[in-house]
Protein backbone atom coordinates (compact mmCIF):
# COMPACT_ATOMS: atom_id res chain seq x y z
CA UNK A 1 0.00 0.00 0.00
CA UNK A 2 1.35 3.45 -0.90
CA UNK A 3 1.89 6.05 1.75
CA UNK A 4 -1.18 8.20 2.51
CA UNK A 5 -0.94 11.77 1.22
CA UNK A 6 -4.07 12.81 3.20
CA UNK A 7 -5.79 14.01 0.03
CA UNK A 8 -9.02 11.96 0.04
CA UNK A 9 -10.31 13.67 -3.09
CA UNK A 10 -7.56 12.09 -5.20
CA UNK A 11 -7.71 8.66 -3.57
CA UNK A 12 -10.14 5.77 -4.12
CA UNK A 13 -9.01 3.70 -1.15
CA UNK A 14 -11.30 3.07 1.81
CA UNK A 15 -9.50 3.64 5.07
CA UNK A 16 -10.02 4.90 8.60
CA UNK A 17 -8.62 8.29 7.65
CA UNK A 18 -11.41 8.94 5.15
CA UNK A 19 -14.19 11.10 6.61
CA UNK A 20 -17.46 12.36 5.18
CA UNK A 21 -18.77 15.67 6.41
CA UNK A 22 -22.40 15.45 7.45
CA UNK A 23 -24.75 18.14 6.19
CA UNK A 24 -27.36 17.34 8.86
CA UNK A 25 -28.42 20.40 10.82
CA UNK A 26 -28.40 20.10 14.62
CA UNK A 27 -31.75 19.84 16.30
CA UNK A 28 -32.52 22.50 18.90
CA UNK A 29 -30.91 21.27 22.16
CA UNK A 30 -34.25 21.65 23.94
CA UNK A 31 -36.14 19.64 21.29
CA UNK A 32 -36.72 15.91 20.77
CA UNK A 33 -37.90 14.32 17.53
CA UNK A 34 -37.81 10.55 16.97
CA UNK A 35 -38.90 10.04 13.35
CA UNK A 36 -39.16 12.40 10.37
CA UNK A 37 -41.13 11.69 7.18
CA UNK A 38 -41.23 13.97 4.14
CA UNK A 39 -44.57 14.17 2.33
CA UNK A 40 -43.69 14.76 -1.32
CA UNK A 41 -45.47 15.43 -4.59
CA UNK A 42 -43.83 15.93 -7.96
CA UNK A 43 -46.46 18.50 -8.94
CA UNK A 44 -48.81 20.90 -7.20
CA UNK A 45 -52.55 20.52 -6.82
CA UNK A 46 -52.67 16.91 -5.63
CA UNK A 47 -53.69 17.69 -2.03
CA UNK A 48 -50.30 17.12 -0.44
CA UNK A 49 -50.93 19.48 2.48
CA UNK A 50 -54.29 17.83 3.14
CA UNK A 51 -52.65 14.40 3.21
CA UNK A 52 -49.88 15.72 5.48
CA UNK A 53 -52.47 17.09 7.89
CA UNK A 54 -54.46 13.85 7.84
CA UNK A 55 -51.34 11.75 8.48
CA UNK A 56 -50.53 13.85 11.55
CA UNK A 57 -54.12 13.64 12.80
CA UNK A 58 -54.16 9.87 12.24
CA UNK A 59 -50.92 9.47 14.19
CA UNK A 60 -52.20 11.67 17.01
CA UNK A 61 -55.37 9.58 17.24
CA UNK A 62 -53.19 6.51 17.77
CA UNK A 63 -51.70 8.05 20.90
CA UNK A 64 -48.51 9.24 19.19
CA UNK A 65 -47.15 12.76 19.52
CA UNK A 66 -47.29 14.18 15.99
CA UNK A 67 -45.84 17.34 14.47
CA UNK A 68 -45.92 19.12 11.11
CA UNK A 69 -43.02 21.15 9.75
CA UNK A 70 -44.47 23.24 6.92
CA UNK A 71 -41.63 23.47 4.40
CA UNK A 72 -43.85 24.95 1.70
CA UNK A 73 -42.70 28.48 2.49
CA UNK A 74 -44.26 30.27 -0.47
CA UNK A 75 -47.56 28.38 -0.28
CA UNK A 76 -48.16 27.57 3.39
CA UNK A 77 -51.62 26.19 4.15
CA UNK A 78 -51.15 24.08 7.28
CA UNK A 79 -51.93 26.86 9.82
CA UNK A 80 -55.25 27.69 8.15
CA UNK A 81 -56.21 24.01 8.08
CA UNK A 82 -55.82 23.86 11.87
CA UNK A 83 -57.00 27.43 12.62
CA UNK A 84 -53.59 28.57 13.90
CA UNK A 85 -52.29 32.11 13.50
CA UNK A 86 -49.17 32.60 15.62
CA UNK A 87 -46.43 30.99 17.67
CA UNK A 88 -44.46 32.14 20.70
CA UNK A 89 -40.73 32.68 21.24
CA UNK A 90 -38.66 31.89 24.31
CA UNK A 91 -35.85 34.43 24.63
CA UNK A 92 -32.40 32.94 23.95
CA UNK A 93 -33.92 29.47 23.63
CA UNK A 94 -35.99 29.28 20.44
CA UNK A 95 -39.48 29.26 18.99
CA UNK A 96 -42.35 27.30 20.45
CA UNK A 97 -44.48 25.57 17.81
CA UNK A 98 -48.19 26.31 17.67
CA UNK A 99 -50.35 23.45 18.95
CA UNK A 100 -53.64 22.26 17.45
CA UNK A 101 -56.70 21.32 19.49
CA UNK A 102 -55.68 17.65 19.42
CA UNK A 103 -52.08 18.41 20.41
CA UNK A 104 -50.27 18.36 17.04
CA UNK A 105 -47.25 20.68 17.03
CA UNK A 106 -46.96 22.94 13.96
CA UNK A 107 -44.38 25.36 12.61
CA UNK A 108 -44.99 27.37 9.45
CA UNK A 109 -43.89 30.72 8.05
CA UNK A 110 -47.51 31.91 8.25
CA UNK A 111 -47.25 31.73 12.04
CA UNK A 112 -44.50 34.36 11.85
CA UNK A 113 -46.13 36.81 9.42
CA UNK A 114 -48.17 39.81 10.54
CA UNK A 115 -50.88 38.87 8.02
CA UNK A 116 -51.32 35.36 6.68
CA UNK A 117 -52.02 36.77 3.21
CA UNK A 118 -48.63 38.53 3.01
CA UNK A 119 -46.61 37.01 0.14
CA UNK A 120 -43.17 35.56 0.88
CA UNK A 121 -40.92 37.06 -1.81
CA UNK A 122 -37.63 35.36 -0.99
CA UNK A 123 -34.99 33.81 -3.19
CA UNK A 124 -34.17 30.11 -3.03
CA UNK A 125 -31.30 30.17 -0.50
CA UNK A 126 -33.34 32.27 1.95
CA UNK A 127 -36.33 29.93 1.61
CA UNK A 128 -34.08 26.95 2.26
CA UNK A 129 -32.51 28.70 5.25
CA UNK A 130 -35.92 29.37 6.78
CA UNK A 131 -36.86 25.69 6.57
CA UNK A 132 -33.55 24.74 8.17
CA UNK A 133 -34.28 27.13 11.04
CA UNK A 134 -37.63 25.41 11.63
CA UNK A 135 -35.50 22.41 12.59
CA UNK A 136 -32.68 24.14 14.46
CA UNK A 137 -34.57 26.93 16.24
CA UNK A 138 -37.91 25.35 17.17
CA UNK A 139 -38.44 23.58 20.50
CA UNK A 140 -40.23 20.44 19.34
CA UNK A 141 -41.48 18.65 22.44
CA UNK A 142 -41.13 14.83 22.53
CA UNK A 143 -42.29 14.29 18.94
CA UNK A 144 -42.79 10.67 17.88
CA UNK A 145 -43.58 11.38 14.22
CA UNK A 146 -42.85 14.59 12.34
CA UNK A 147 -44.38 15.03 8.90
CA UNK A 148 -42.68 17.59 6.65
CA UNK A 149 -45.07 19.21 4.16
CA UNK A 150 -42.77 19.67 1.17
CA UNK A 151 -43.16 22.14 -1.69
CA UNK A 152 -43.70 20.45 -5.07
CA UNK A 153 -40.74 19.81 -7.32
CA UNK A 154 -37.02 19.38 -6.73
CA UNK A 155 -35.69 22.87 -6.02
CA UNK A 156 -33.60 24.41 -3.24
CA UNK A 157 -36.05 23.70 -0.42
CA UNK A 158 -36.48 19.95 -1.05
CA UNK A 159 -32.73 19.57 -1.43
CA UNK A 160 -32.16 21.41 1.86
CA UNK A 161 -34.72 19.26 3.67
CA UNK A 162 -33.25 16.00 2.35
CA UNK A 163 -29.70 17.03 3.26
CA UNK A 164 -30.31 18.89 6.52
CA UNK A 165 -33.02 16.85 8.25
CA UNK A 166 -32.67 13.19 9.29
CA UNK A 167 -35.40 11.96 6.93
CA UNK A 168 -36.51 8.42 7.78
CA UNK A 169 -38.69 8.01 4.71
CA UNK A 170 -40.66 9.65 1.92
CA UNK A 171 -44.42 9.42 1.43
CA UNK A 172 -45.48 10.17 -2.16
CA UNK A 173 -48.82 11.87 -2.85
CA UNK A 174 -50.27 11.45 -6.33
CA UNK A 175 -53.54 11.71 -8.24
CA UNK A 176 -54.98 9.34 -10.89
CA UNK A 177 -54.13 11.59 -13.85
CA UNK A 178 -52.01 10.18 -16.70
CA UNK A 179 -49.25 12.61 -15.75
CA UNK A 180 -48.76 10.69 -12.51
CA UNK A 181 -46.50 8.06 -14.08
CA UNK A 182 -43.88 10.65 -14.98
CA UNK A 183 -44.25 12.39 -11.62
CA UNK A 184 -43.82 9.16 -9.66
CA UNK A 185 -40.80 8.19 -11.77
CA UNK A 186 -39.13 11.53 -11.02
CA UNK A 187 -39.87 11.24 -7.30
CA UNK A 188 -38.53 7.67 -7.13
CA UNK A 189 -35.32 8.65 -8.89
CA UNK A 190 -34.91 11.69 -6.66
CA UNK A 191 -35.26 9.50 -3.57
CA UNK A 192 -32.67 7.06 -4.92
CA UNK A 193 -30.25 9.90 -5.67
CA UNK A 194 -30.65 11.15 -2.08
CA UNK A 195 -30.42 7.57 -0.73
CA UNK A 196 -33.78 7.91 1.02
CA UNK A 197 -36.35 5.11 1.40
CA UNK A 198 -39.88 5.53 0.07
CA UNK A 199 -42.53 4.39 2.52
CA UNK A 200 -45.26 4.24 -0.13
CA UNK A 201 -47.81 6.11 -2.21
CA UNK A 202 -51.02 7.85 -1.17
CA UNK A 203 -53.38 8.31 -4.12
CA UNK A 204 -55.55 11.36 -3.56
CA UNK A 205 -58.68 12.34 -5.51
CA UNK A 206 -59.09 8.67 -6.46
CA UNK A 207 -62.84 8.96 -6.96
CA UNK A 208 -65.93 11.06 -6.22
CA UNK A 209 -68.92 9.48 -4.56
CA UNK A 210 -72.16 10.41 -6.35
CA UNK A 211 -74.38 12.29 -3.85
CA UNK A 212 -77.52 10.65 -5.28
CA UNK A 213 -76.66 6.99 -5.82
CA UNK A 214 -73.29 6.61 -4.06
CA UNK A 215 -71.58 5.29 -7.20
CA UNK A 216 -67.83 5.91 -7.41
CA UNK A 217 -67.05 8.32 -10.24
CA UNK A 218 -63.43 8.35 -11.44
CA UNK A 219 -63.20 12.08 -12.11
CA UNK A 220 -59.56 12.02 -13.23
CA UNK A 221 -59.80 8.74 -15.12
CA UNK A 222 -58.95 5.18 -14.23
CA UNK A 223 -56.25 4.79 -11.60
CA UNK A 224 -52.94 3.21 -12.57
CA UNK A 225 -51.28 3.62 -9.19
CA UNK A 226 -51.29 -0.10 -8.46
CA UNK A 227 -49.35 -0.83 -11.66
CA UNK A 228 -46.92 1.99 -10.90
CA UNK A 229 -46.42 0.78 -7.36
CA UNK A 230 -45.67 -2.71 -8.64
CA UNK A 231 -43.22 -1.35 -11.23
CA UNK A 232 -41.20 0.44 -8.55
CA UNK A 233 -41.81 -2.09 -5.74
CA UNK A 234 -43.72 0.44 -3.63
CA UNK A 235 -46.62 0.05 -1.22
CA UNK A 236 -49.94 1.78 -1.89
CA UNK A 237 -50.78 3.27 1.50
CA UNK A 238 -54.26 4.61 0.71
CA UNK A 239 -56.76 5.64 -1.94
CA UNK A 240 -58.46 8.85 -0.81
CA UNK A 241 -61.65 10.18 -2.46
CA UNK A 242 -62.41 13.69 -3.63
CA UNK A 243 -64.51 14.63 -0.60
CA UNK A 244 -66.16 18.04 -0.27
CA UNK A 245 -66.60 17.47 3.48
CA UNK A 246 -62.83 17.17 3.95
CA UNK A 247 -62.24 20.26 1.82
CA UNK A 248 -64.79 22.25 3.82
CA UNK A 249 -63.32 21.19 7.18
CA UNK A 250 -59.80 22.08 6.04
CA UNK A 251 -61.01 25.49 4.83
CA UNK A 252 -62.71 26.08 8.19
CA UNK A 253 -59.67 25.17 10.27
CA UNK A 254 -61.10 21.85 11.45
CA UNK A 255 -58.40 19.48 10.19
CA UNK A 256 -58.22 17.90 13.66
CA UNK A 257 -61.76 16.56 13.14
CA UNK A 258 -61.34 15.04 9.69
CA UNK A 259 -62.03 11.32 9.38
CA UNK A 260 -58.60 9.72 8.87
CA UNK A 261 -59.59 6.04 8.97
CA UNK A 262 -58.38 5.57 5.38
CA UNK A 263 -54.82 6.33 6.53
CA UNK A 264 -54.79 3.87 9.44
CA UNK A 265 -52.90 1.35 7.31
CA UNK A 266 -50.23 3.96 6.58
CA UNK A 267 -49.70 4.56 10.30
CA UNK A 268 -49.69 0.80 10.87
CA UNK A 269 -46.88 0.47 8.35
CA UNK A 270 -44.83 3.23 9.97
CA UNK A 271 -45.25 1.62 13.37
CA UNK A 272 -44.30 -1.80 12.00
CA UNK A 273 -41.18 -0.45 10.29
CA UNK A 274 -40.04 1.27 13.46
CA UNK A 275 -40.48 -1.87 15.54
CA UNK A 276 -38.06 -3.79 13.34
Amino acid sequence: MSECNHDCASCSASCDSRTTESLLAPLNPSAKVKKVYAVVSGKGGVGKSTVTSMLAVAAQKRGLRAAILDADITGPSIPKAFHLDHCEAMENVGLLPAVTESGIQVMSVNLLLENDTDPVLWRGPILAGAVKQFWTDVIWEDVDYMFVDMPPGTGDVPLTVFQSLPIDGIILVTSPQDLVSMVVAKAVRMAKMMNLPIVGIVENYAWLSCPDCGKKIEVFGKSHVEELAKEYSLAVLAHLPLDHNVAEMMDNGQADRVDTAALDSAIDLLLAQNEE
